[in-house]
């Protein structure tokens, strides 16, 4: 990649008189050696398959160790009886998260972005604006570019998996994708695209990666739907013209850090947190006989 941090892919806008989406499309294509129009299609379908995952939601269906499925259902009876006091939009963005979630642990088809444990953050926040917002395709499509940039960075500089840097490397990175993605189709700049990917990641800093009986699951699949609304705040603040303090690519060195620092007990090994809770325990005692 020509770029290897977000300030990077800042000059690079400055330097070619470039949106970021562009630098980021333009960069694969060269990486790639392909076209940018190969780029951009590719990057379509991706967005399409997400589409189809969110379209395909089967509300009875059930988790093989019963822990998931439904609630994506749940979310979407009440949002529809008017009763959830954060209004339609974000309604949706919290059934979609849900419902991604609910599929990936249902063995259905998902987009793993950036990870399968974090499919329904990105979904669930661009496919909403679409729906809600009557945006166009393409307008998507950039935006997920955008977010694809931000994660090769976070990727490259600290990590996107649990194992290694705990539930903020999964749920944090893919809050603060959706961040800057969400950031772009409200008309941020550069500037402002890439400060709310900070403001995203810094509060989800410190995240433990602590899945009940090893299963991307509980608390996964809720988690989405806090990533989901964390990116909205941090674009929103973003668009208002509060700036982090902290510059996005010392959020992400910070991320690296703490990830390392964290013991490998708080990082997908199901050896604390929430995953030795008596409730955990006992549900995994009750896999164990089924498996036996």
């Amino acid at each position: 990649m020509n770029y290897h941090s977000i300030n990077d892919l800042v000059e690079l806008c400055h330097k070619n008189n470039a949106q970021i989406w562009q630098v980021i499309m333009m960069d694969n294509a060269h990486e790639r050696m392909v076209s940018e129009d190969k780029i951009f299609e590719n990057m379509r379908l991706m967005y399409k398959a997400m589409k189809t995952a969110d379209n395909n939601y089967d509300k009875s269906l059930k988790s093989p160790s019963r822990m998931a499925g439904g609630d994506g259902e749940l979310m979407y009876q009440y949002n529809k009886s008017g009763r959830n006091i954060c209004g339609d939009f974000v309604g949706m963005v919290m059934e979609k998260a849900l419902k991604m979630g609910e599929s990936n642990a249902c063995m259905r088809r998902i987009v793993a972005a950036p990870t399968a444990g974090s499919c329904g953050v990105i979904p669930a926040v661009f496919i909403s604006y679409e729906t809600y917002f009557k945006a166009l395709e393409d307008d998507m499509v950039k935006a997920l570019l955008i977010a694809s940039g931000i994660g090769a960075v976070i990727a490259e500089n600290a990590s996107i998996a649990g194992a290694s840097g705990g539930c903020q490397a999964e749920i944090g990175s893919a809050s603060a994708m959706a961040a800057a993605g969400l950031t772009f189709l409200q008309g941020g700049d550069s500037l402002q695209i890439v400060n709310s990917s900070a403001l995203a990641l810094k509060s989800m800093l410190g995240l433990a990666c602590d899945p009940v009986c090893g299963l991307v699951e509980v608390p996964c699949i809720k988690r989405n739907v806090a990533g989901a609304m964390n990116a909205i705040t941090a674009a929103q603040m973003s668009m208002a013209g509060i700036k982090s303090v902290i510059s996005p690519d010392e959020v992400i060195d910070s991320m690296q850090r703490i990830g390392a620092a964290m013991p490998s007990s708080l990082k997908e090994t199901a050896r604390e947190g929430l995953a030795i809770t008596p409730t955990a325990e006992l549900i995994k005692r009750e896999l164990d006989k089924v498996t036996d």
